[in-house]
């Protein structure tokens, strides 16, 4: 493959993470009650659909594709029972929404992909790199921080917080360093070390954020530190991190991170979180850029969006779908 070129530019892949999409719109906009013409529920779907709607409108990609989360079984759940253990029970209207969600997306004529035992993230983790294979840059929209491993120079997340899309912040690996002082390539290791609460993953014993922030930091990544807890007993380690905080004017932790880092059952967690965090990379995205009307290519077809759009029954929706996703300026009500 050519590699691009200013002649060439590279094309752009638009990664959904649906599921997350529709949580946060469900929490958020139910006190609109929005219905269908069918009267069911709709406000979570008109959500996630207006700020995809934006974030099209916003990137301008060749092509977009929603994972999802494979509802009926569970890889990660399979290996680890209290994997999501904790989490409040769903409510009906939003289970609802979610398990329409892929029609509705594939009646657009957007690409969808339910990974088998797995799960939004996955897709992610797949997209990425295929976008790196293919000579394309990736967004991933998401609110989940697991995305953030996938950050790399054609790679970026956008990180959906309160407030919409335009005051999500755009993450690159000059951001993500910024916000988390650790590099993208660092940041699986990171999360694996201090736990993840949101799934129910508990981190190493004693290694904090700040702690794992100093380790990845000084050592460069978590391969020289197991190497140098087995090859010198973490003497290395625990001078360098001892030497930052003389520098910083902090406490010195070395022999303590080093100890804790010793302790029986830390290295197997750790290990464990990398290989139960680490997103599916080698999915099959059914994506073929180079065909004509292959689901996921952009522009849609007018008649189809008119008419799927127009079920949410909010006029101001279907003319921003028909105008971001087929190119048409006209509204759907001047036709």
């Amino acid at each position: 493959m050519t590699p691009p070129d200013a002649a060439h530019p590279r094309r752009l892949l638009l990664v959904v993470d649906a599921p997350s999409l529709l949580h946060r719109n469900h929490h958020a906009r139910a006190h609109t009650r929005i219905m269908d013409r069918s009267g069911r529920p709709v406000w979570a779907l008109h959500g996630m659909l207006r700020q995809i709607l934006e974030c099209i409108d916003r990137f301008a990609p060749d092509a977009v594709l929603f994972g999802l989360d494979d509802r009926t079984s569970s890889q990660r759940r399979d290996r680890y029972p209290l994997y999501k253990a904790g989490r409040a029970e769903k409510h009906p209207e939003l289970v609802e929404q979610l398990e329409r969600a892929g029609g509705l997306l594939d009646a657009l004529g957007l690409a969808t992909l339910t990974p088998p035992g797995l799960e939004a993230d996955d897709v992610g983790a797949s997209a990425a790199g295929w976008a790196v294979r293919h000579g394309w840059d990736c967004v991933i929209v998401t609110s989940d921080r697991d995305a953030f491993a996938h950050i790399s120079p054609h790679t970026r997340v956008l990180r959906l917080i309160d407030g919409g899309i335009s005051a999500s912040p755009l993450l690159d690996p000059h951001r993500l360093r910024l916000m988390y002082g650790v590099a993208a390539e660092n940041y699986l290791a990171y999360a694996a070390l201090r736990g993840d609460a949101s799934d129910n993953l508990p981190g190493v014993p004693g290694i904090g954020e700040k702690a794992a922030v100093a380790l990845l930091d000084v050592a460069g990544d978590m391969r020289a530190v197991w190497a140098d807890v087995e090859h010198d007993e973490g003497r290395s380690i625990a001078a360098a991190l001892d030497g930052q905080a003389l520098d910083s004017g902090g406490r010195r932790l070395g022999a303590t991170v080093v100890r804790r880092l010793t302790a029986p059952g830390a290295r197997e967690r750790y290990d464990f979180n990398v290989d139960l965090m680490s997103g599916h990379a080698d999915l099959d995205l059914g994506l073929t850029p180079d065909r004509p009307g292959t689901p996921g290519l952009l522009p849609l077809d007018i008649d189809r969006v008119t008419r799927v759009a127009g079920f949410f029954n909010v006029q101001a929706t279907t003319d921003l779908a028909v105008r971001v996703l087929t190119g048409d300026p006209a509204s759907a009500s001047d036709r």
